[in-house]
């Protein structure tokens, strides 16, 4: 079946069309987009705010996460509409106390999620919308009140990616 012309009260979307051309408009770039996650645990001491160190990246399409020199930081270069992702295991916790995951946003908290703990080990997931122009750069942050020092957990202990922050951009 040829198309000639597409009106939108005549296209059956149940139709099957075969394109010789090249069609222009579909699709979009996320990039960049990168995945990292920690190797290691790392000891978090009482109500401090602890920058998380992601060791390991898996991918980074563009080199946009810095994993040297204790930055662990995106910094897209970019402008857009970016989801960032980040998953953090807490080991030995207390019930009733808090965990919580920061997003900062140029050294600033731009968002955050906590939760109070049951008792039990604890994984804590958490994703976020931002706008980044080019010179914008996010890290992940970490605090807990459990009353003597945690570990976030790394890949080393259970031998799986348990703790990861990761990031690509929206097609808008």
């Amino acid at each position: 079946m040829a198309i000639d012309k597409i009106q939108s009260e005549s296209i059956n979307l149940a139709d099957t069309f075969a394109f010789t051309g090249t069609v222009t408009g579909a699709g979009g770039n996320m990039k960049p987009a990168f995945f990292a996650y920690k190797t290691g645990d790392q000891t978090i001491a009482q109500n401090t705010l602890v920058l998380v160190a992601f060791e390991t990246e898996v991918f980074d399409t563009d080199n946009t996460f810095t994993n040297t020199s204790g930055n662990y930081k995106f910094t897209p270069g970019v402008s857009g509409k970016y989801v960032i992702n980040a998953s953090l295991y807490f080991a030995t916790p207390a019930a009733g106390n808090y965990h919580r995951i920061y997003v900062y946003k140029n050294g600033s908290i731009y968002s955050e999620l906590s939760q109070i703990n049951n008792g039990y080990e604890e994984g804590l997931n958490f994703s976020t919308i931002v706008e980044s122009d080019t010179d914008d750069y996010f890290q992940i942050y970490t605090k807990h009140n459990k009353g003597s020092s945690i570990d976030v957990q790394g890949h080393s202990t259970w031998g799986t990616i348990v703790s990861s922050f990761g990031a690509y951009k929206i097609i808008t």
